[in-house]
């Protein structure tokens, strides 16, 4: 699966972005069949402490998958994208084999 990480307004560090690949990429034990991956890091300007989003677009076919989340880091915004993720693939795999 080809992950593409975008950061919008701001350069994010590799750490960040080898993160971000290496969760997402776990996905696929999941579901075998992810085309890519789009990921989205943003930083909202507001007095909150929860300004970063991760936005996750994931190509599968059939639909894609939207998943966006905020928290106070990007670690932790992109920890709770892809648990979303994982429940949306598990679900669309039952639904798959159910109909088998």
């Amino acid at each position: 699966m080809k992950v593409n990480v975008q950061a919008p307004n701001f350069t994010a560090k590799e750490e960040l972005v080898f993160f971000v690949k290496k969760r997402l990429s776990k996905l696929e034990q999941f579901y075998d069949k992810i085309v890519f991956a789009d990921v989205f890091l943003k930083v909202q300007k507001t007095s909150e402490k929860e300004n970063k989003i991760v936005e996750v677009l994931l190509s599968v076919p059939g639909d894609d998958i939207m998943v966006k989340k905020e928290a106070k880091t990007f670690e932790a915004a992109t920890d709770e994208a892809s648990r979303a993720l994982e429940r949306q693939l598990k679900k669309r795999k039952q639904k798959e084999k159910s109909y088998l």
